[in-house]
């Protein structure tokens, strides 16, 4: 068994440029160039390794990780990393750590709002590592909700300074990332009140440990929240719980970017707007759905290289089985998770390029695509993330019971991503938001205002309610305008239902609490039509390298059919397409299916051999140390040794 590739023949049945399809995964030559450096860089590196991860205790597999973040700062600081080489390290390296929150929210939230006394302040500590900061928002009874946060920073003129506290057990922070034993300084969002006013929610510097010995400073109660999901996983990050007792805070801590409060107490809004606090956040989300695509790719291969490995049932005359990838039930459950894959890959690059758009415009005091951004980037990070999360349940369920196994990768992935469907916002409320977004855009048509961007299909909401599907045949819905039409169709009427049953109600609130569950569907309508519509620009752009661009035809007509096929209810229910012509998706989805099982598989074109990775990952447990356990003398040799005949069995 051991020295056969088993997937050499697949590899062979490749019918387009493997090394061009890599380069249109990165996103760009330069960007396929940094990651192959930086992912050799840490595979070649024992001090990266993480074969062991899953069967360490959570003490040792925190140790490893503050190890493992030294060890990677000191690659970045020797070798001289680039920020996006800095940035594939930590991506590489693979292990959730303080480090993330320092660079992925502290240090951006200053950047953010800030104003340029605090930016020359803070900055260079926390660029230099001098200060390790986390981002504290989320408390133990309120995470969406950021307006019901209960933390207080009331001024106090007398001292020039801001008292943070903690009111009640509900209003200790819970969960930021490296609070729990690491970080030094913490942003922390709170009340502010000013001579008894509460002027909401806003954001302070706040020193939590001394730089000396690392101790908790007085006033301040602070620790892990204790073990997650999952082996290993999220495990190796410190998420905390703070509570303050009447902390005080020299007042120019206060993030004075947007307001300031003045030495006599007097709140002054600057004439930044407030908008301005949402780009931090928004970039964030937008990082999330790169990583979904990363994550649900990881999964895929994993998946696909089983299947293509694995063989069951029907040998003949002493044949061999039947590969499990050439099982249509396995195909039409692994194929639509690698088209998947690659369109929420294009849709995370377009995302990245409309985040940059609109920070440009921005800083021009333009902020007309600011709600669009908001909204665009809470959808299609609920999407993507909620996707992946459950296309990688599906990948271990396709492995079979081998995938259960921690050897397999896939219950580690699974755990380490699952949490993104609730922080950076709960995926549900996400959706809500967007569907608030979707009933403005719907009411302010009749004012002459023209949709732009990713709303602008409801420029023509008209057309839109009444064409019906002209499809004739199974082939028909390969045209990109038969699909993108059904998609523009689909959410329009779903979003136009849920206007006209709002209408009904005396109190727009009730009836929103009341529709809620129409509106989410609202949303995913209308952000599945962004992704599919995505895919498509990105194949009218040129693609080089022979085959890459007919083959990544295929996966967005398996991406878009497959949606239309599990979501069918709609498409029928808004009239737009008949029963008969779903019958002809679900015909062309199929056939389709058998164009990727002739692609070969781009994402596997690493080691095939599956069983003997799974029986030398099994001897090397720490149960397999010895073969006679701890505990076997003291339990079970009294039970073997035991006089049974007075036993009734």
């Amino acid at each position: 068994m051991e020295g056969i590739d088993y997937l050499a023949e697949e590899r062979k049945k490749a019918e387009f440029n493997v090394d061009e399809m890599k380069i249109v995964w990165a996103g760009s030559r330069r960007a396929f160039e940094v990651s192959d450096y930086i992912s050799k860089l840490v595979a070649d590196d024992p001090g990266f390794s993480k074969e062991e991860r899953t069967m360490l205790s959570r003490k040792e597999l925190f140790k490893d990780t503050l190890r493992k973040s030294a060890y990677s700062w000191k690659h970045i600081i020797d070798l001289q990393l680039s920020e996006e080489e800095a940035e594939k390290l930590g991506y590489f390296v693979d292990e959730p750590a303080f480090i993330d929150s320092h660079l992925g929210v502290f240090i951006p939230a200053i950047k953010g709002q800030g104003n340029k006394e605090q930016l020359k302040k803070w900055l260079p500590l926390a660029y230099k590592m001098q200060i390790i900061g986390c981002y504290a928002q989320t408390e133990l009874g309120h995470g969406s909700n950021v307006q019901g946060l209960e933390t207080t920073a009331t001024f106090d003129p007398q001292t020039d300074e801001f008292v943070i506290h903690s009111p009640t057990l509900t209003s200790s922070k819970w969960w930021p990332g490296g609070l729990g034993k690491v970080s030094t300084h913490a942003i922390v969002y709170a009340r502010l009140i000013t001579d008894g006013k509460d002027h909401g929610i806003n954001g302070f510097i706040v020193q939590l440990r001394s730089l000396e010995d690392h101790k908790p400073l007085p006033g301040i109660t602070v620790g892990d929240i204790g073990t997650k999901f999952g082996n290993g996983a999220y495990n190796t990050m410190d998420n905390g719980v703070l509570r303050f007792d009447h902390l005080h805070i020299p007042r120019d801590q206060m993030l004075m970017r947007v307001a300031q409060v003045t030495k006599d107490g007097k709140y002054v809004q600057s004439d930044v707007p407030r908008q301005l606090l949402y780009v931090s956040m928004v970039h964030v989300r937008q990082a999330l759905v790169t990583y979904a695509s990363g994550a649900l790719s990881r999964a895929v291969c994993i998946a696909t290289r089983y299947s293509a490995v694995r063989r069951q049932f029907g040998s003949q005359n002493g044949g061999q089985e039947i590969q499990v990838i050439d099982y249509k039930t396995q195909q039409s459950r692994l194929f639509p998770l690698l088209a998947s894959a690659y369109a929420f890959r294009f849709v995370g690059e377009w995302l990245k390029w409309f985040c940059t758009d609109v920070t440009q415009r921005l800083k021009a005091n333009d902020f007309s695509t600011l709600p669009e951004l908001h909204a665009t980037t809470a959808g299609i990070k609920s999407l993507t993330t909620t996707a992946t999360a459950d296309g990688i349940e599906e990948c271990r369920k396709l492995c079979g019971g081998h995938g259960y196994l921690c050897s397999s990768g896939l219950p580690e992935l699974y755990a380490v991503s699952v949490p993104a469907c609730t922080f950076e916002g709960d995926n549900v409320v996400l959706l809500l938001q967007v569907a608030r977004f979707l009933l403005k855009t719907l009411s302010q048509l009749s004012s002459g205002k023209k949709p732009t961007g990713t709303i602008a299909y409801m420029g023509k909401i008209e057309q839109l309610m009444q064409c019906h599907s002209d499809v004739e045949q199974a082939k028909d819905w390969l045209k990109p305008s038969a699909i993108l039409e059904a998609f523009e169709a689909r959410a329009a009427r779903m979003s136009v239902s849920c206007a006209q049953s709002l209408s009904k109600f005396d109190y727009p609130e009730e009836g929103f609490q009341e529709l809620a569950t129409d509106l989410v569907e609202a949303a995913v309508a209308h952000c599945q039509l962004i992704v599919v519509s995505k895919f498509i620009e990105k194949l009218q752009q040129d693609i080089p390298g022979e085959g890459v661009k007919q083959q990544l035809v295929v996966l967005c007509s398996i991406y878009a059919l497959f949606l239309l096929h599990k979501h069918q209810g709609d498409f029928l229910a808004t009239g737009y397409i008949t029963s008969k012509q779903g019958l002809f998706a679900n015909e062309q989805l199929r056939a389709l299916y058998t164009q990727v099982c002739l692609i070969g598989f781009v994402i596997c074109v690493c080691c095939s051999f599956v069983y003997p990775k799974l029986y030398e990952a099994a001897w090397k447990d720490p149960l397999n140390e010895s073969d006679i356990p701890d505990g076997f003398h003291e339990y079970i040799r009294p039970l073997l040794e035991q006089q049974l005949q007075t036993a009734r069995l």
